[in-house]
């Protein structure tokens, strides 16, 4: 009995006994975590933790694992400038939940701490929400993957407004490489157009380090309008897995931009018809494409359902190396824009694809669209049992063969079903490739592998992914509380309401008149009753601007008349100029403005704005820029507006720029500024010097139709396009009676249009 006894202490004394700490504070946690043996439990205590910087460091064991975790999940919020680091192994993090703070320049989550970095780690059912700096240009990522064998799972992520990536797995040494990281089950929601690079959602290495193995394995997550750039998901690696995602409505794509021998398998690309909705871009050697469905998705060029790039010669690491060896095969395309083969071709990207193997693809389009579009040579595509539908008009090589496609609906949404075709398909010319990166055996079936694996992705598996407890989304928007406004002090009674109490002001005295500049916070609409009996007049001392957009406002003007001559402030209308992370809107509709010495509107630097939005007004009698949206300068890829048109409107004795919009550099990871200016009348409008009357620098797409110029910018640039990247610009039904002339490039499509 004594030796029983002995030989038990002798285990307890090696193997120690698993226990829990209830912990209250940070001091608390430093502690336990300073003395946590494999197997014990640290329990944050229930509240808010505010300014906690909390760093792992302890080591578990593979059969016991340290677990930190929520009292209960989402039970522990962490607000102001906390964070997380993880720097142990073996480590659980559990039932978080970051909710309206932000970490500064450092990563809310970070899998190192210092010289050290974490193996075998775990993020799970953990949610960071809206965690965003306040300036929009204080970069910061909210997770960063260092070490190897690491997992983030069953989390959610929302709300990313500054600029950064929101989940980096980072290459630096050999500790981070070859790291077999998981990223699974997680929900990413709402990113909205980022206006500049650093949108993306997951980036795996960087240009530096695309010649390394990451094994990095993307899988079963929900992507739903993640729309901050061109790419969702960044691969800058070797031997990554992305299989069995969902992308919902989102604007942008998997980017195999660096590294060879990637797979994108199994995933489905569900753009509905949204726009810029994309799929798969393929840059570099042997990248696999298979059994993917893609669902209505209207990108092009970048941000095409498929884009194999061309390449540089002897392309620097951070450029584009020629595609080689790709497989692109089983996939199924329902009713989407044309695919884009050779895509970026111009003097510099000069090398065509090479080694492409296209076979098993299906392709549906009830239009009758292009099934691709083709910009240099395709003779490094090996095309064979393509299926295609009848409607479609294309000239095709061999390997595409036309038949009737039904279709067939899963999950409230359809793909095309190839019926008894295969059956009278030729057998492939050349062997399958060996399919060890495959999940399974590419069929001779043409299309995708199983229609039922995407009725699980959105039925099954989307529900499940994100953290299991309850937290709260971005509220849906109160309504807007109407309200009449006799003079200008009621009007601006209203605007000192709180940001998140919308008003909707009707004007119903015979005039407005401000001594004071006005800001905007939140939503506000104002609108006249009589449109000829309500006046603006601002009486104000020299200021900056008359009325400002603060962070966030959403302002509409209607059915009013400004009569500005009164106004002594260098802008009317100016976007805050703090430099933050959210986002403005404007939107203004039948009205009349008439006599500013001034720019009309203003977006700062920094600013950005989702959309501008004019319709049937008039400008007249004016004397400045009236949209001055130029004030990126940096070359960068910055711009200041998402979207802005200009419609039904009338422009009559401007002495001064109508337009100037810049997106200044060459970076191609933006979808903005897009432009349309359809329908207008512009009349004795000049600048009265060689600036252009609509100046267009580094805008990526542009509608200019169906407009009258009459005496506009006669003998000067009425029109001017400056393009450092491909770009979109179409000038097409105008009258352009005794004006200025249009200086375009390769990127401009001029139709139609009338000149006397």
């Amino acid at each position: 009995m004594k030796i029983q006894f002995c030989l038990l202490g002798m285990l307890f004394s090696f193997c120690g006994l698993a226990e829990t700490t209830l912990i209250k504070n940070p001091t608390e946690f430093a502690a336990a975590n300073a003395k946590a043996q494999p197997g014990d439990e640290l329990v944050l205590e229930n509240s808010q933790w505010s300014n906690a910087q909390l760093v792992v460091s302890c080591k578990g064991t593979a059969a016991q694992p340290i677990v930190v975790r929520a009292q209960t999940p989402g039970g522990v919020v962490f607000t102001g400038h906390s964070s997380l680091a993880i720097s142990g192994e073996f480590i659980v993090i559990d039932g978080f939940y970051f909710l309206n703070g932000f970490a500064g320049d450092k990563p809310v989550v970070k899998f190192a701490d210092q010289k050290l970095v974490a193996n075998h780690c775990r993020l799970t059912n953990t949610v960071i929400n809206s965690y965003n700096n306040p300036k929009r240009l204080s970069e910061n990522y909210w997770v960063a993957l260092y070490g190897k064998h690491n997992r983030v799972d069953h989390c959610s992520f929302l709300n990313k407004t500054n600029m950064g990536v929101l989940m980096a797995v980072i290459l630096d040494d050999e500790r981070s490489r070859q790291n077999f990281h998981q990223i699974d089950h997680n929900y990413f929601g709402l990113r909205l157009p980022l206006a500049s690079n650093t949108g993306e959602i997951i980036r795996v290495g960087v240009s530096e380090h695309c010649q390394f193995e990451s094994n990095t394995q993307i899988v079963d997550n929900m992507f739903e309008h993640c729309d901050g750039e061109t790419e969702i998901i960044s691969i800058k690696s070797g031997s990554n897995l992305v299989r069995n995602n969902y992308f919902k409505e989102c604007q942008g794509g998997v980017v195999l931009r660096h590294g060879n021998n990637n797979t994108v398998e199994g995933n489905l690309f569900f753009g509905n018809g949204k726009p810029g909705t994309g799929g798969v871009r393929i840059i570099n050697e042997g990248q696999w494409v298979v059994n993917n469905l893609f669902y209505k998705c209207r990108g092009q060029g970048f941000r095409a359902p498929l884009s194999i790039m061309n390449g540089i010669p002897n392309s620097p690491a951070n450029r584009y190396l020629a595609v080689r060896d790709a497989l692109v095969c089983n996939n199924s395309f329902y009713d989407c824009a044309p695919l884009s083969f050779c895509e970026g071709a111009d003097a510099e990207r000069s090398i065509p694809p090479s080694g492409v193997s296209f076979f098993n693809n299906i392709i549906y389009s009830a239009s009758g669209a292009n099934v691709y579009k083709a910009f240099d040579s395709l003779g490094g595509f090996h095309f064979q049992r393509n299926v295609i539908n009848k409607s479609i008009t294309q000239a095709l090589p061999g390997g595409f063969v036309k038949t009737a496609i039904t279709s067939k609906s899963l999950a409230n949404f359809s793909f095309p079903n190839p019926g008894q075709v295969a059956l009278n398909l030729p057998p492939l010319e050349v062997a399958t490739r060996p399919n060890p990166r495959l999940a399974q055996t590419p069929s001779a079936v043409p299309g995708i592998l199983n229609a039922e694996h995407f009725k699980t992705l959105v039925l099954t598996n989307a529900p499940k992914c994100g953290a299991p407890f309850s937290y709260a989304m971005p509220p849906a928007p109160a309504a807007a509380k109407a309200v009449d406004c006799a003079d200008a002090a009621e009007v601006v009674a209203q605007l000192m309401r709180p940001a998140d109490q919308p008003v909707a002001i009707r004007l119903t005295g015979p005039r407005y008149s401000f001594t004071a500049p006005l800001v905007v916070r939140g939503t506000v609409s104002i609108t006249g009753v009589t449109k000829a009996g309500v006046l603006w007049q601002v009486a104000a001392p020299a200021q900056d601007f008359a009325i400002q957009l603060a962070p966030g406002a959403n302002l509409s003007l209607k059915n009013m008349v400004f009569n500005l001559e009164g106004v002594n402030t260098a802008v009317f209308i100016s976007t805050d100029t703090s430099g933050a992370a959210r986002h403005a809107n404007f939107s203004m509709r039948q009205c009349e403005v008439s006599n500013l010495n001034g720019v009309f509107f203003s977006a700062a630097k920094t600013s950005v704005c989702d959309s501008i939005v004019v319709r049937a007004c008039s400008f007249s009698a004016m004397t400045g820029t009236l949209f001055s949206l130029a004030a990126e300068t940096d070359k960068r890829g910055y711009y200041n507006v998402e979207n802005i048109s200009i419609s039904q409107s009338g422009f009559k004795n401007i002495k001064g720029q109508l337009l100037a919009l810049a997106r200044t550099g060459t970076d191609e990871s933006t979808m903005g500024p897009a432009l349309s200016f359809m329908q207008n009348l512009v009349t004795d409008c000049h600048t009265g010097s060689d600036l252009a009357l609509i100046d267009l620098n580094g805008v990526q797409i542009s509608t200019i139709g169906r407009n009258a110029f009459e005496r506009a910018n006669t003998d000067k640039l009425l029109i001017q396009y400056r393009d450092a990247v491909k770009a979109t610009h179409l000038v097409e039904r105008n009258l352009f009676s005794r004006s200025g002339t249009c200086a375009t490039n390769a990127y401009v499509t001029m139709q139609e249009n009338a000149i006397q």
